[in-house]
């Protein structure tokens, strides 16, 4: 399936991305990865600032491609297409979205559901994705780089 099936799908959005788009975006994955260290948090906060910098990654790739994900299971939806986008491998789509559940139950459901080894499990993964996404974009899409300072 492509990024064209899903968006027939409605699935997708169209979405013109901005160089500025991508470095706000990059600014907030670089926010939440510092954010999830902070000590005395709870496990299960780490785990969800961690997965919203994934998830920022998820976003930043989509809308370098050219799409947003619909509102529908937008979550979701942003995983699973980054194998489209940046070419994440399937069990890394898996685990992404295997802590996406997890953290809605923390979220949502129960406090206390998250272990100290899966927040780092999370947090690990957070910044795997984040240096997967700024070499794809230094590969392939180097004009979303965000300008020199």
């Amino acid at each position: 399936m492509t990024l064209k099936d899903w968006l027939n799908n409605r699935w997708l959005m169209e979405h013109e991305p901005s160089r500025q788009e991508i470095a706000d975006l990059l600014g907030v994955i670089d926010r939440d990865l510092a954010d999830c260290r902070t000590p005395r948090l709870s496990a299960d906060w780490k785990l969800t600032i961690a997965y919203n910098a994934a998830m920022r990654v998820a976003t930043a790739a989509l809308a370098v491609a050219g799409y947003r994900a619909s509102r529908d299971a937008h979550h979701f939806r942003a995983i699973q297409t980054m194998a489209l986008t940046m070419g994440v491998d399937a069990p890394t789509v898996a685990q992404l979205d295997a802590f996406r559940k997890k953290r809605n139950i923390s979220d949502y459901e129960r406090a206390g559901a998250v272990s100290d080894v899966e927040a780092s499990e999370m947090i690990s993964l957070a910044e795997k994705l984040r240096d997967q996404l700024v070499k794809w974009l230094e590969t392939d899409h180097p004009e979303f780089l965000p300008a020199p300072s």
